[in-house]
């Protein structure tokens, strides 16, 4: 198997991840998730996702599909197609999986997987973190992380508004 194989071997789709959680659960691997849009994928995604690995066994993304994305950001967004997107997220060799979801919250998927750790970042208060009273409820765990100051898609986006506005273009 070539290593784009490999990579694309990682991007799974809701229905077959219950075998992979399965193999999973049986090793007792503490399961690790978290989800996003992933836009452009930058220095704080790298190390965010690999602070977020380092408290399991394995990651699992959820990625929101570009429907999602368009719903919560508006019609401009995304800038990268989800193929893209979920390419870039399991090329990362802490990334176990990449799961693709349509709806503008990651709920049902974080019901299925029932993960042992919830990651989202620090911005978010505990009790607005969704599915955060499902991991809770079985016995997992809510982590929220830091993230590189300065680096985010949308500020990365404000940075060449500016800089066009600033040039003229």
């Amino acid at each position: 198997m070539g290593k784009l194989e490999i990579i694309e071997s990682k991007i799974i789709s809701g229905k077959s991840v219950d075998r992979l959680l399965a193999f999973w659960r049986f090793r007792e691997y503490r399961i690790v998730f978290t989800n996003g849009c992933f836009d452009i994928l930058h220095r704080g995604h790298a190390d965010y996702l690999a602070r977020a690995s380092d408290l399991g066994d394995v990651l699992v993304v959820g990625l929101n599909t570009d429907r999602s994305v368009r719903n919560i950001k508006g019609p401009f967004r995304p800038l990268q197609d989800e193929k893209s997107r979920s390419l870039m997220l399991a090329s990362f060799s802490f990334v176990n999986a990449v799961i693709l979801f349509d709806q503008e919250t990651p709920v049902e998927l974080i019901k299925q997987i029932r993960p042992d750790i919830l990651v989202k970042g620090s911005d978010y208060k505990m009790e607005e973190i969704v599915g955060h009273d499902i991991v809770t409820a079985t016995g997992g765990r809510v982590t929220r992380l830091d993230f590189v100051e300065g680096y985010s898609t949308s500020g990365i986006l404000k940075k060449l508004q500016d800089e066009q506005k600033d040039t003229g273009h």
